[in-house]
């Protein structure tokens, strides 16, 4: 390539490189950069580390709920959820039959838990000669209907527990749900940091993702985009607990909005060519060292040569207006309140600052949707029968997911604009933060201006 057509793109490529550069990112002073993992050895170390800060809660919260011992058995892929958060980082799965057992205020001595992989009587013999010298008057077995964390004791283990143990201990079981509810949900202090790091690369994905750099308007489609995503994070060591989505919100709409039925857990969205003028969302999160993040951002397509000036305002006040109704959820998240009751007032301050939307917050952390109460659901805003009724516990993290409706005079329509972004309880200000920050700018996909003469195209998908 030489003469007018090397000097077209030179100039072309350099306007593109200083629009990359300009922008600072979702949020100001946000420059989100990709965080590396540690060595896989490392990674153990650092959960093993966790873990053992999160057994020595056990025997407090035994207490604050009134029960004398905690009773948990599983078999080999058949694991009770709350296996998952007490295991060793190298434990794949529960090993034949895996036992623990918890004591609130263990007498004579004893230790406050025991664990067994067995696959002979020697683990109910030795169960049946601690429960006779601990004599607890009540002992919680994860047997509740509804709530996945408080559930995980298999029906043929149930069984087998009675059998193991003897009829004369049957009388002691009792159902404490919250239990495993705030096992699974207490985040200790030490995760935070690399949680932040985590959402870091999470936000970096999306604006690499979101960016001139992969997206060639009229070429690329949604699901080019989704893939690029699910190989971004594998190339960063990092997993993810869901599939990426791109939706196209000034064309396709959303499902939240469009079917109050739709499932929303990892929508998929219709494969289409991403255009210029398009406003486009995304669902994303990675997944490491037993952590997942969960966030939503959205991105607009400039025309060619267009800059942050043309972007339509109706968008920008769109992106204010959900800010808005972020704030508005955050600040009534009141620990000890139920879920219900949290959607109850922020419908109410919706109604009288004129927000149409929905709100659908669930705590994230150990899973990506996990151990709390939800502060509504896409097809549930007026309550959310069982796990709504939990009240907010402090110390976990939370997914602040929702959506605000907005007219767009420039495209004559009302358009839904969805965010996501995890915040945790912040013990010294006694409120809920976000964890690296949250959308406040539009993402821009740039096209330099078309030239007379034809340049080559940037890389694409």
């Amino acid at each position: 390539m030489r003469g007018p057509k090397l000097l077209t793109y030179l100039i072309n490529s350099a306007a593109v490189l200083a629009a990359v550069r300009a922008h600072v990112g979702t949020a100001p002073g946000k420059t989100p950069q990709f965080q590396a993992l540690p060595s896989l050895r490392e990674q153990a170390e650092l959960v093993d580390g966790w873990t053992e800060e999160r057994k020595a809660l056990i025997p407090g919260l035994l207490r604050k709920y009134g029960v004398d011992a905690w009773l948990m058995s599983q078999r080999e892929y058949a694991e009770d959820t709350v296996f998952w958060a007490l295991k060793e980082a190298t434990q794949f799965s529960a090993r034949r039959r895996t036992t623990h057992l918890f004591l609130a205020n263990p007498a004579e001595g004893a230790p406050s838990s025991y664990s067994w992989i067995e696959n002979t009587d020697v683990v109910w013999e030795d169960l049946r000669r601690i429960l006779a010298t601990q004599k607890p008057h009540s002992i919680a077995l994860n047997t509740h209907s509804e709530i996945a964390f408080s559930g995980g004791l298999h029906a043929g283990e149930f069984d087998a527990v009675i059998r193991g143990v003897g009829e004369e201990w049957k009388d002691k079981f009792v159902l404490e749900p919250m239990l495993g509810v705030e096992v699974v949900a207490t985040m200790v202090k030490s995760r935070l940091p690399w949680y932040r790091k985590m959402m870091e690369t999470a936000w970096a994905i999306i604006e690499e993702g979101f960016s001139e750099k992969i997206i060639v308007p009229g070429k690329s489609t949604s699901w080019d985009v989704e893939w690029w995503m699910r190989e971004r994070i594998q190339s960063l060591n990092y997993t993810t607990w869901f599939q990426p989505s791109v939706f196209i919100l000034t064309t396709e709409g959303f499902p939240a909005a469009d079917d109050p039925s739709a499932a929303m857990d990892d929508p998929r969205a219709p494969d289409h060519p991403i255009e210029y003028g398009d406003l486009i969302h995304t669902d994303f999160g990675v997944s490491a060292l037993g952590l997942n993040t969960d966030t939503q951002h959205i991105g607009y397509v400039l025309y060619p040569g267009e800059t942050e000036a043309d972007v339509p305002e109706g968008f920008v006040e769109g992106l204010k207006k959900v800010n808005q109704l972020q704030d508005i959820v955050t600040s009534n998240m009141k620990i000890g309140m139920t879920g219900n009751e949290i959607l109850k007032v922020v419908r109410e301050q919706m109604l009288s600052e004129g927000i149409e939307g929905k709100i659908y917050c669930h705590a994230t952390g150990e899973w990506g949707h996990s151990a709390g109460t939800v502060i509504g659901m896409t097809n549930l805003q007026d309550k959310v029968p069982v796990l709504g009724d939990l009240p907010l516990l402090k110390n976990t993290y939370y997914s602040i997911e929702l959506y605000a409706e907005h007219f767009v005079p420039e495209r004559n329509k009302t358009i839904v604009f969805p965010q996501e972004e995890d915040v945790y309880w912040d013990e010294s200000t006694n409120s809920w933060q976000w964890v690296y920050g949250r959308q406040e700018e539009l993402l821009l996909i740039r096209t330099p201006a078309k030239a007379k003469a034809s340049a080559e195209a940037p890389s694409e998908l």
